[in-house]
């Protein structure tokens, strides 16, 4: 018996990278969503011959991922997040492997002037599930700051500060390298808010002078992916990240012998031509990710 056609509307939106599925319901419900030409309802299903319209804007329809796959980016300093810049800047995504009928899906941002750790997803839902604030995942950042840093600063960032839009604040600060007025601080927010490290940092009378994402939950950028290369994680790696976004998936499909190989070319390359790490060093001890 072959498997039905149909799925919930809500699922193929989620999955597209529009939004979780309960935030596509709420589109749904609130009159966002056509299908060919009538306004959706909850409930709808739909086939993959149906024209899907969010906010107006004919829908991308994904079918369903084939395995879910995740790669991990270390971007440089000047390339936007966005797919197309009319200015004509270089964007992350000229970067990236090509995909067969899927495209790869931003888990977050970073601003033009900030490096550093991106994971990019073909999976829709597991990229939203990850950027979602109710999954509770720290990013670690570090910075380096011009200006005096002293204790009682320290203290207000980690209780939180009254930003525009709302109250935010580092879960951790530690202190890198660095003398008088040019140090290096390793910081950990939980949200993924616009500009937030830089704004929060800037709050207290201090200037942000470089900016490096170094951790996204429990992903680490590699010692041997330098900035602009990428490196795709492993099954082991995608399990772990599924637990860690709260997915209830507990098998992962199984690469394929020519997907193996892949992997370990692309990772042989990165090896191959590896510098050393040149991070400044934490005073302290790392706390365990989560």
């Amino acid at each position: 018996m072959s498997a039905p056609r149909d799925e919930k509307l809500q699922k193929v939106l989620a999955r597209s990278g529009l939004g979780s599925r309960r935030e596509m319901e709420r589109a749904i419900e609130a009159g966002e969503v056509r299908v060919n030409d009538r306004v959706a309802h909850l409930g709808d299903r739909v086939t993959p011959e149906d024209a899907i319209f969010y906010r107006d804007e004919r829908v991308d329809v994904r079918t369903q991922v084939s395995r879910q796959r995740v790669i991990l980016y270390n971007k440089p300093e000047g390339e936007i997040c966005s797919r197309h810049d009319p200015e004509g800047r270089r964007t992350v995504f000229e970067n990236l492997p090509t995909l067969k009928g899927e495209r790869w899906i931003s888990v977050g941002r970073l601003d033009f002037n900030t490096s550093g750790l991106l994971l990019f997803t073909n999976d829709g839902e597991l990229a939203n599930k990850l950027m979602h604030p109710s999954s509770v995942i720290d990013r670690e950042y570090l910075v380096r700051i011009q200006g005096a840093v002293d204790e009682e600063m320290k203290r207000q960032l980690v209780e939180g500060v009254l930003l525009e839009d709302g109250v935010a604040r580092f879960t951790d600060i530690v202190e890198g390298a660095g003398e008088g007025r040019n140090r290096w601080f390793y910081c950990v927010v939980m949200e993924g808010r616009n500009r937030e490290v830089r704004r929060l940092w800037e709050s207290q009378g201090v200037k942000v002078s470089r900016l490096k994402r170094v951790r996204y939950g429990n992903i680490f950028i590699p010692s041997h992916v330098r900035v602009g290369q990428w490196v795709e994680l492993n099954d082991k790696e995608i399990r772990d990240l599924l637990l860690t976004a709260g997915l209830n998936r507990p098998s992962v499909k199984k690469l394929t012998p020519e997907e193996q190989r892949r992997l370990e070319r692309q990772e042989n390359k990165l090896r191959s031509g590896a510098g050393k790490r040149s991070l400044p060093p934490r005073s302290g001890k790392r706390k365990p990710s989560k």
